[in-house]
């Protein structure tokens, strides 16, 4: 039989190894011009080491590590309104604070250090996602699903109304407003190359430099991509993570024999559909729209094969396997907020020019010795932090501002 503690423990590495997954993709918007982010060609052809840390990422944690993120916040927004039940604030006053203050604070992070900030989308979608808490487990998978299939829905038509636009460009017959329309497209599309260097030459400059450079493709991502797709995204999955949490698979309630089933079909079902819609958009020569279009379809698989990561976790725990590491990642999930703050701190000073400078001078792949040294930062920080302290700092920071007065910080064994 699991205790409770074990179940807590459970969530933490699981938010442990999420946060330090979303890493693998976000380092290729911190430390490479913003489009590179969407097309892998956009500074030059994808070959040797660059193609295949793209295709192992696009196949394995791609938009799954966030989905994964996005679900344990999901079912941290039950965990804590249930623990506020019956206290002062309750449990709407308390989320709705937590909430606030998390879009401030994303707010800030997104033009300060990081456009591709995930809070502001967080503190949205939980907002409405709140709203539905009382459901029964399988009703707000339900629910869930159905946001998702119907965003899914929505990209696929939007994918084929794109490809239209191209053949009627192509063919000669489009209306003046399908040309306007399809003139609008190519910024999102195929990007000028002169905006990358523009944006390289400002983010190697001083700080107002990066800044400016941050506050453009933030507006761009908050005014188009989170009210279109990511915030309904969120929602989606969220209610999804916040009925299997009510359904026991975040706290280590199903059995072995189920967490294998959702691990077969993630990896068996999941990841061959992603390995068949890299192979198209690299035989497809990367093309934008046909890209665009395949993209588009792994919205479908990406639940599953991050809920299949999940479930490796859980059978690890549960045999007792490398305890260490597991520690470390319980850690690392505690302080989830702010290891996820950290990151952006850490490579603001490693790629901005009032620090090492080294925004777009390295390779795609080279990106990947800094998620090492962010990696071993946060699993040899985390644990020694919270032997002497009771929140992260910024975890602390975000529970006094909720509570409206200062939080206990010290541990009172590490005071004395």
């Amino acid at each position: 039989m699991t205790t409770s503690t074990e179940r807590f423990q459970s969530i933490d590495a699981v938010r442990g190894f999420a946060v330090l997954g979303i890493l693998l993709m976000n380092i290729v918007g911190m430390g490479l011009p913003t489009f590179a982010y969407v097309d892998p060609t956009y500074l030059g052809p994808l070959d040797g080491a660059n193609f295949w840390v793209w295709a192992v990422n696009f196949v394995i944690t791609d938009g799954k590590m966030r989905a994964l993120f996005t679900m344990l916040f999901g079912a941290s927004m039950l965990l804590i309104a249930d623990r506020a039940e019956g206290r002062t604030p309750g449990p709407a006053a308390t989320h709705y604070r937590r909430v606030w203050w998390l879009f401030v604070i994303g707010m800030i992070h997104a033009y300060f250090l990081f456009f591709g900030d995930i809070l502001v989308c967080y503190a949205i979608a939980g907002a409405i996602a709140f709203f539905f808490r009382k459901l029964p487990a399988k009703a707000l998978i339900a629910v869930g699903a159905l946001i998702l299939i119907a965003l899914l829905t929505k990209s696929l038509v939007e994918a084929e109304h794109i490809k239209a636009l191209q053949a009627a460009v192509a063919a000669g017959v489009a209306t003046p407003a399908q040309a306007a329309q399809w003139q609008d497209l190519q910024l999102f599309l195929n990007a000028p190359d002169s905006m990358g260097q523009e944006e390289i030459a400002w983010m190697q400059g001083d700080f107002f430099s990066a800044l400016k450079s941050r506050a453009r493709a933030a507006m761009i991502v908050q005014l188009g991509y989170l009210p279109l797709d990511a915030i309904p995204e969120a929602v989606g999955q969220m209610l999804v993570g916040a009925g299997l949490f009510r359904m026991g698979f975040f706290t280590l309630g199903w059995s072995s024999r189920a967490y294998a089933a959702m691990i077969a079909v993630g990896y068996l079902i999941g990841a061959p559909i992603m390995v068949w819609l890299c192979w198209s958009t690299v035989q497809a020569d990367f093309e934008p729209v046909q890209q665009h279009w395949f993209f588009a379809l792994t919205a479908g698989p990406r639940p599953f094969i991050a809920l299949a990561h999940a479930s490796v976790l859980m059978l690890v725990i549960r045999a007792g396997a490398v305890k260490g590491l597991i520690n470390r990642l319980e850690a690392a999930g505690r302080m989830a907020f702010s290891n996820y703050l950290m990151t952006s701190i850490i490579t603001t000073f490693v790629f901005c020019g009032f620090g090492l400078g080294l925004y777009g001078q390295l390779e795609r792949y080279e990106l990947y010795y800094v998620v090492l040294g962010v990696w071993a930062f946060i699993l040899l920080w985390s644990k020694p932090w919270l032997a002497r302290f009771h929140y992260g700092p910024f975890e602390w920071l975000w529970r006094s501002l909720v509570m409206w007065k200062p939080q206990p910080f010290v541990q009172r064994a590490a005071a004395a």
